[in-house]
């Protein structure tokens, strides 16, 4: 996949993102060959993520891209926000965004 071809797809679904119950973070990533697609995502908690990655979710994935996904597991114990200068050792809460969404 080359990159503006990830761009365009991954952009069709960004929005559906932005209200996932739990979801903190979300970052497509395609490798620099355009062979390996996938994402790192901050969760508030395992349930919120668990509950996310289902057999609809799975099945979704493996039917666009045609390979099921792989699914890592990560803790994030400190996470630095160099934009916010702040360094977080728990996850943020959500707020009402102060901007608009795109």
């Amino acid at each position: 996949m080359d990159l503006e071809t990830a761009r365009a797809t991954f952009g069709q679904s960004a929005a559906s993102y932005l209200d996932v119950p739990g979801l903190l973070f979300k970052s497509y990533l395609r490798a620099e060959d355009g062979l390996t697609v996938g994402g790192v995502y901050w969760w508030a908690d395992r349930a919120s993520a668990e509950a996310r990655y289902n057999e609809g979710w799975l099945a979704g994935v493996t039917d666009k891209y045609g390979v099921a996904p792989q699914v890592e597991w990560f803790d994030a114990p400190v996470a630095v926000d160099p934009i916010q200068q702040m360094i977080r050792v728990t996850p943020p809460t959500r707020q009402t965004p102060t901007h608009e969404r795109p």
